[in-house]
This record gives structure tokens, C-alpha cells and sequence, in this order.
């Protein structure tokens, strides 16, 4: 999709920058790719409730902010 035209135009028109991957390197996105798979399994009944998208926003700014200040990662233990 990001070679197609009118994505590409779109996605200029509103202002956001492509994030892809160099060709043969996988592990460019990893870590987003990481954090939107915990965001869909640890939140997915309360965003399949969301009526519109300002309750998906704040849902979302919510985890966000529990994901950086109240999370205990296992890598760090704290």
C-alpha cells in the first residue's frame, strides 16, 4: 500500500511521514509493531466499546500513559 499513488498523497496531504522498513530489514518497526500487539490484546474489549473516536482517544492516551509510568516491565522489574 505505501507504493500506491494516491496513499502516498493522502498521507503527504494530511502531514505524516512513511515509517518503512528498508528492503530486507524486518526489525525497523519492531518495537512499534511490539507496543500496538500489547495495546490490542490488553485493551481490546474496552476499545471494541469505544461509540466514537474521541472515547477511543482517551482511551488510548489512558494506556499510553499507564504504559509509561505505571507498567512493570519484565525487563527491568520495576
Amino acid at each position: 500500500y505505501y507504493q500506491l499513488d494516491y496513499y502516498r498523497e493522502k498521507s503527504d496531504s494530511l502531514g505524516s511521514i512513511q515509517s518503512m522498513s528498508r528492503k530486507g530489514n524486518c526489525l525497523d518497526n519492531a518495537p512499534m509493531e511490539s507496543f500496538f500487539h500489547l495495546l490490542k490484546i490488553e485493551s481490546l474489549p474496552e476499545i471494541k466499546s469505544c461509540k466514537d473516536i474521541a472515547e477511543f482517544t482517551w482511551l488510548f492516551r489512558k494506556y499510553i500513559n499507564w504504559y509509561n509510568n505505571d507498567q512493570i516491565s519484565n525487563k527491568t522489574k520495576i
